[in-house]
């Protein structure tokens, strides 16, 4: 059986984007539009599906290592910030986005809640297993032609 461990992460990530945003549990909120993913960026995103793509990477991140928390999610996500001539400091990404998409692949049914963290529910399992077997079929017939 294809797992995740199998597949590029990036594909992955977006394929299981463009399935996310089909779901109707998992949705941009109107806060979504104009917000910052860290300290360390200036602009928001410009991407317009990038709240499906940051769902799919952080339910591929609990999948890998979970269980996790949203302090250990807020460190993966963030990056430096250049201050100009002075040192560099590490940030951590936005606590707001990270509670909101966990909340709603909570309701999805992906996710779910213990003492250590969020980990991942059999149905989401079986989500990133099965589009993991497609990526990588997709990717065999793709080299066959």
């Amino acid at each position: 059986m294809t797992t995740v461990y199998d597949v590029s992460p990036g594909k992955l990530v977006r394929i299981v984007g463009e399935k996310l945003k089909k779901n109707k549990a998992i949705y941009l909120p109107k806060w979504g539009v104009n917000v910052k993913g860290s300290a360390n960026k200036e602009l928001p995103p410009q991407d317009k599906d990038w709240w499906w793509v940051r769902c799919a990477s952080v339910l591929r991140q609990i999948y890998l290592h979970g269980p996790v928390g949203v302090s250990r999610l807020r460190t993966h996500y963030g990056g430096r910030v250049r201050r100009g001539v002075k040192r560099e400091h590490v940030r951590e990404a936005s606590g707001k986005i990270i509670r909101e998409v966990l909340s709603q692949l909570e309701r999805a049914g992906y996710v779910t809640k213990t003492k250590r963290g969020r980990i991942i529910s059999p149905t989401g399992r079986s989500f990133l297993d099965n589009t993991a077997h497609e990526l990588k079929m997709m990717d065999e017939s793709m080299k066959e032609e």
